[in-house]
């Protein structure tokens, strides 16, 4: 990746680790706003988030995510907005040899994040990037190009589900049970898709730290009609350790003016714990109020909790 797109990088994709992965984020709240500082590709920015973006996490549907300094190329956007689909499908059919529908344009200093899904499997949410000049207006179509390491993650996750399908369907029973027997919830799907990057679903989101899963998205790479079995003998064969992969459970209190419950969370992992069958991993716990900051797609806040003395939970 050159130098300028590093820089345009951190620009565009700022809040995309905060909305699909979470990662690297530290908050500090004060009377008016909070300040979330994101810590991506060894820089800090502070981020000032208004207590006017906090809306009900039910009520979320990715409306209202911004990025810092896009109003401008916003509307550029929209106005090419059918092009700009053409060029990132293309992108994504060539470079990783996968079908995307686009969910989502949201502008930002000299470019605009492009949030697409994946059609079928490998199933993943990612975004790519295409520049603007914004004195010529002018959306630069034939310049698409994405965050070093952000597809690979979300097509890892992909493959891995295709791989661990059944233990992936053992993980979306046990969490949706845990949103019926707890007063929790999970993000929208509506948010997940204009929002998010990565394997990522309303209660859950996965991580990969190993050469293994570049191996496996090579697998992938060179031959599409890679098949399940196929795939789970290569991880089989190819031991990953189970901090290799992070697979973070994401929780909001179902009810208003409430706080994250201690209890609720103990319960919860108790339960993670005691789960057979879960997919090979280290689980960590979120657990946040009702509320979600619109413009940043986040929960994270200083009231939520994450007890790192529990965490992480692995599963052999």
């Amino acid at each position: 990746m050159h130098k300028n797109e590093k820089v345009l990088a951190f620009g565009l994709g700022i809040t995309v680790l905060l909305g699909g992965c979470n990662m690297g984020t530290d908050n500090v709240k004060n009377t008016e706003t909070e300040t979330e500082t994101v810590a991506q590709a060894g820089e800090e920015q502070e981020i000032s988030m208004n207590t006017e973006n906090l809306v009900s996490v039910q009520d979320y549907n990715g409306e209202g995510y911004a990025l810092r300094d896009g109003e401008e190329t916003d509307k550029i956007a929209e106005d090419n907005r059918e092009e700009i689909e053409v060029a990132v499908k293309k992108f994504f059919s060539e470079k990783y040899k996968t079908e995307v529908i686009v969910h989502n344009l949201v502008g930002a200093v000299d470019g605009v994040s492009v949030f697409v899904e994946s059609v079928g499997e490998p199933h993943f949410h990612a975004f790519a990037i295409v520049p603007i000049d914004v004195k010529s207006k002018t959306v630069k179509t034939d310049s698409v190009w994405s965050q070093e390491g952000q597809v690979e993650n979300a097509l890892s996750g992909g493959l891995f589900a295709m791989a661990y399908e059944k233990e992936m369907t053992t993980l979306d029973s046990f969490v949706n049970k845990i949103a019926k027997d707890y007063p929790v919830v999970g993000k929208t799907k509506e948010a997940v898709d204009k929002t998010d990057s990565g394997y990522s679903t309303p209660y859950y989101y996965l991580n990969f730290f190993t050469d293994v899963f570049d191996q496996l998205n090579s697998k992938y790479l060179e031959n599409q009609k890679i098949s399940k079995e196929q795939l789970r003998s290569f991880l089989d064969e190819n031991k990953f350790e189970p901090e290799a992969v992070k697979i973070t459970i994401n929780l909001f209190m179902k009810e208003s003016n409430v706080e994250p419950d201690k209890e609720t969370y103990s319960k919860i992992v108790s339960e993670i714990e005691s789960t057979e069958g879960l997919p090979r991993g280290a689980y960590t716990l979120l657990l946040h109020d009702n509320l979600i900051d619109s413009k940043y797609g986040s929960g994270s806040k200083n009231n939520s909790i994450e007890e790192t003395t529990i965490n992480e939970i692995m599963k052999e």
